[in-house]
């Protein structure tokens, strides 16, 4: 199984990381994430401004059991955040096209490849 994440809510983090010479950090924690590691932040309340989940793995918009269940499934019950190349291939082909991206995990590996966007926009 896999997980997806939309081109369109992925690029917007993607060129802030580039453009901050920052990492990109793939977070499982209260949901499923790609975020700048020095993103702009919301005045309001601190919080990081953009943030691109996982389909079915946002907080904001899935049930809890739902997104909950699925990131436990797919990427373990542990927390983590890992420290990403927003210049590596896969995320330039992401910054440069209209595809989404696929992320797979296995025990001691997180694959990422390009794929075209979802018919029905999920």
């Amino acid at each position: 199984m896999s997980l997806r994440f939309k081109g369109a809510d992925l690029r917007p983090v993607l060129a802030e990381a580039v453009a901050n010479r920052c990492h990109v950090i793939l977070v499982k924690d209260q949901g499923v994430y790609f975020l700048a590691e020095h993103g702009e932040r919301r005045p309001e309340d601190g919080r990081v401004k953009l943030l691109a989940y996982a389909v079915g793995c946002n907080p904001d918009v899935d049930p809890f059991d739902d997104w909950w269940e699925l990131a436990r499934v797919e990427l373990g019950g542990d927390d983590f955040g890992e420290h990403l190349d927003p210049t590596s291939s896969v995320f330039a082909r992401i910054l440069n096209s209209e595809d989404d991206l696929e992320l797979s995990a296995t025990a001691t590996h997180l694959s990422f490849k390009p794929v075209p966007p979802a018919p029905d926009g999920h």
